[in-house]
């Protein structure tokens, strides 16, 4: 299981990216999905989470309201949706994936989630 991010870039503020990331395992939809950042000198932390099948999603306040979070189960693939991006957003965005989870459970733990991506970079201007 190996998931891998793209969408990344540089955008200005109040621009919008969507980030994917595509995971090469047949049962995707058995895994829920999370949304993690890391900026540099911070730990790295929550952003959003997605149940395994899409019907429950969770998010950090410091993004509730700007970023979507939704999958694909077809494609393999999970989404995130990020507008009105501010400074603060500036981070690498990391993908992962946590086997085991209850059809509907979400979660924020990064210990949770067993399977991480690279990253992709994300760098919000003025």
């Amino acid at each position: 299981v190996q998931p891998v991010e793209s969408g990344g870039g540089l955008v200005q503020a109040g621009g919008s990216l969507r980030l994917s990331c595509a995971v090469s395992e047949r049962a995707f939809s058995t895994y829920a999905m999370g949304w993690f950042r890391q900026a540099p000198g911070k730990e790295r932390e929550f952003a959003a989470a997605i149940s395994r099948g899409g019907g429950v999603t969770d998010y950090s306040d410091s993004v509730k309201g700007r970023f979507t979070i939704s999958r694909d189960n077809r494609k393999n693939t999970v989404y995130l949706q990020m507008n009105s991006l501010n400074i603060e957003d500036t981070a690498v965005y990391y993908c992962a994936a946590r086997a085991g989870a209850d059809y509907g459970a979400t979660s924020r733990d990064t210990t949770s989630f067993q399977y991480w991506g690279q990253g992709t970079q994300v760098t919000v201007s003025a």
